[in-house]
This record gives C-alpha cells, sequence and structure tokens, in this order.
C-alpha cells in the first residue's frame, strides 16, 4: 500500500497514462455491451473521467 501512494505521489506521466487509457477502453466496452444494463448506464461517465484524466496528465512530468 505504502508503494502505491508513493507512486501516486510522485505524479509521473507514464502510470497515470496507462491508467487514463484503460478507463477510456474500458468506458468504451461497457458502451457496447448488451448485457448489463448497469454498465452502459455508468459506460459515458468512466469514459468520461478517463478522458479527463488523460488531460489533466498530459500537464505532468515524463
Amino acid at each position: 500500500m505504502m508503494t502505491f501512494l508513493t507512486g501516486l505521489r510522485t505524479f509521473r506521466r507514464g502510470p497515470w497514462e496507462m491508467l487514463a487509457s484503460i478507463l477510456i477502453a474500458l468506458g468504451v466496452v461497457m458502451m457496447m455491451q448488451p448485457w448489463v444494463l448497469a454498465f452502459y448506464t455508468w459506460s459515458f461517465l468512466v469514459t468520461l473521467v478517463g478522458t479527463i484524466l488523460f488531460m489533466v496528465v498530459g500537464k505532468f512530468p515524463s
């Protein structure tokens, strides 16, 4: 847990961009699946959070 918190404090672009990309991809998959309505309901919010995170992370040092 301490390693994770230390990684968050460094604010390096690489890991955060990967997390943002995963959120965007997860939101798109949630939007396109036909089985669970709750996934479809939350898909826009997940995609939006991933997109905003990606834009913010672009300001972090590499």
